[in-house]
């Protein structure tokens, strides 16, 4: 029995029947070459496809040759790009599976290569993004972008593609520029009012039918609400959707938020599911088309319910089908719980804005998780169960080793355990659940409260390969200790230790920022009860290793809930009762603080064998993504 029937129901988009109300939405890869599709990008798309998927939107694609979004992304400007997406295509339909792409131009978003015209952009008006000042865009040139929008939707129909989507969400690129108030200050026909910044999307979306036909999908994207003053609202966009409905848009995704308020088009790990519903489920009420909404829907009861509640009519769910590419599948068999979850960190996405490609924090092989068996089998011993020994003994037990794996608590998890203590920070409570799964799924061997001793490593495990994934432990400063009570961000996480009312954090990235977040007053109300912390930092930022996003969400909370954040601040001395810093030339002492909490950072813990394979923070101090990927590498080499 189908445990979810309304989201693997059919469902008709203009003349095309799709499978199941699974749709992944644009997500750009970097693994296009020049513009041109690449085997990777092919197998990419595929990957998603075969695992069930109904219909595939693709990453931003361009319309011309001038402006650039990313090095890394697609292009369609003229015919010499046909053969390559005929062959992306060929991939994605032999699973039955529908595919579009996302036409774009990202005008004054456009990345700074070498030689690039000045940004165009609606207005003269760019402070928010643009990386250099822009100018308004002619209505001549307006006019020779709209054929050329015509133009690359073609030759995707001659390659066999299925429509386009048109972007013109998040104050993105010209079209999302165009209908914002935020950037669009022209006068003339393509501004002034609603209807004048719609123009531009109308006069595209007219071009497209008329090169393409009727049985051609055109869908669009847009914000349902902005979130920003002075942007669009949800009333606005209610009107902005039935004029799409008249121009014979097939079907409207709903996201919401734009590029300039950080968090809103791309929330923050730990934040509510499907932030954009209240949007698509206002708009659904108004069309007899299909809308779709989109945005952290990653369960598949999250995605059945908001279809059976009348929310949307689709869901997109891209980074969750990045983490796991066979998550429609898993979802039809009904097996929730093998599907790897998606923690909604953002570091998929972070890289692509520095030349690299798509990656995933829990999914370290995005493009296959294919791994093939090794040439020959060996007894493996993995030494400590936190989320790289699990990766290790997970990859070598599936190459066909066999594999012990020794944990010296009485639970896996590791550090992971009290990384998920914070606010925002529970999916990784689902991370540790799923990695422990697949251990005992495989047959390993788990010996749980086991320390490995030398004397087993001479004994029973003589001979045999070792992996060593002991972690690290946190830092302390010898010199402050003789504070009246001291501990380390560790301690408050895992309950060793509990800090009284008036508290001192030392260090001021990511364990810092999330145990004051932790610790801090829900509500900012000087009630006598609440904790009064600070944070001094050295450096002039916090949680320099997040994403925008989370780091945004985190320290909005922070300040809402009154934390002192002290940047640019050095402790100069710290006694029994007193602790002294330096700021701006200027010292300061608190004097009336209780408990100083050290989060200044780890270091790798020792292994206790010299021939071992040293993995995750044992080997060097990292973050999840790095300890997880490490630790596949290794495994897969072995």
């Amino acid at each position: 029995m189908n445990p979810y029937p309304h989201l693997f129901s059919p469902i008709q988009i203009g003349k095309t029947t799709v499978k199941n109300r699974i749709f992944m939405p644009p997500l750009s890869t970097n693994l296009a070459d020049k513009g041109y599709v690449t085997d990777a990008l092919v197998e990419h798309y595929a990957n998603r496809a075969k695992g069930g998927v109904g219909l595939i939107i693709t990453e931003v694609t361009t319309v011309e040759p001038v402006y650039t979004y990313l090095p890394g992304d697609m292009s369609i400007h003229d015919d010499s790009y046909i053969p390559g997406w005929k062959k992306l295509v060929d991939a994605v339909h032999q699973y039955d599976c529908r595919i579009l792409s996302q036409l774009f131009h990202p005008a004054y978003m456009a990345f700074p290569i070498p030689g690039t015209p000045q940004l165009i952009a609606p207005s003269n008006v760019g402070p928010y993004y643009a990386r250099s000042a822009p100018r308004p865009v002619t209505v001549e040139e307006l006019h020779t972008l709209v054929r050329q929008f015509g133009e690359a939707a073609f030759r995707f129909k001659t390659a066999g593609g299925d429509g386009v989507e048109i972007q013109a969400a998040h104050a993105h690129g010209l079209l999302g520029g165009f209908l914002t108030p935020l950037y669009n200050k022209r006068t003339d026909e393509y501004g002034g009012d609603i209807n004048g910044r719609l123009r531009l999307t109308l006069e595209v979306i007219a071009e497209i039918r008329k090169t393409c036909g009727e049985d051609f999908i055109i869908d669009v994207r847009i914000s349902g609400d902005e979130y920003s003053d002075g942007g669009l609202t949800l009333n606005d966009m209610i009107y902005v959707s039935k004029q799409l409905e008249k121009a014979g848009v097939d079907f409207i995704h709903v996201s919401g938020g734009n590029t300039i308020k950080r968090g809103s088009s791309m929330p923050a790990p730990g934040t509510a599911p499907a932030p954009h519903a209240h949007a698509s489920e206002e708009i659904r009420r108004h069309l007899h088309i299909p809308v779709s909404t989109v945005s952290r829907i990653n369960e598949p009861w999250i995605a059945e319910e908001l279809i059976a509640n009348g929310k949307t009519d689709i869901c997109m769910i891209g980074r969750p089908n990045l983490c796991d590419s066979e998550f429609a599948h898993k979802a039809m068999e009904g097996r929730p719980e093998d599907i790897r979850p998606c923690i909604g960190c953002g570091r998929c996405l972070t890289g692509i804005m520095f030349g690299k490609p798509i990656a995933c924090t829990v999914n370290p092989s995005v493009q296959s998780d294919y791994i093939a068996p090794a040439e020959e089998k060996k007894k493996v011993l993995v030494i400590g169960g936190g989320p790289a020994g699990m990766e290790a003994a997970y990859v070598a037990r599936k190459r066909g080793h066999q594999v012990v794996l020794c944990e010296k608590q009485s639970e896996l998890g590791g550090l992971l355990r009290l990384a998920a203590v914070p606010i925002g920070k529970q999916d990784l409570c689902k991370v540790i659940k799923y990695m422990t799964r697949r251990l005992y799924n495989e047959g390993i061997e788990v010996r749980l409260g086991c320390e490995v001793t030398p004397d087993m490593l001479q004994g029973e495990f003589k001979g045999w390969e070792v992996i060593c994934s002991t972690g690290a432990v946190p830092k302390t400063i010898d010199a402050y200790k003789c504070f009246k009570q001291t501990m380390t961000a560790d301690d408050i996480l895992s309950g060793r230790g509990f800090p009284g009312r008036k508290i001192v954090i030392l260090g001021g990235g990511s364990v810092g920022c999330e145990t004051a977040d932790y610790l801090a007053p829900l509500i900012n109300d000087l009630f006598p009860a609440n904790r009064d912390v600070t944070v001094i930092e050295m450096t002039n930022q916090l949680m320099t290793g997040e994403g925008g996003p989370a780091r945004s969400a985190v320290t909005q909370r922070l300040m809402r809930k009154g934390v002192h954040l002290e940047l640019s601040s050095t402790v100069t001395s710290v006694d029994e009762t007193t602790i002294t810093y330096l700021k701006d030339g200027v010292e300061h002492v608190i004097r009336d603080a209780d408990t100083l909490v050290f989060a200044v950072g780890y270091t790798p813990a020792p292994a206790i064998c010299e021939n071992a394979h040293l993995i995750g923070d044992c080997d060097k101090v990292g973050n999840l993504k790095d300890a997880i990927a490490a630790a596949h590498q290794l495994a897969k080499n072995l």
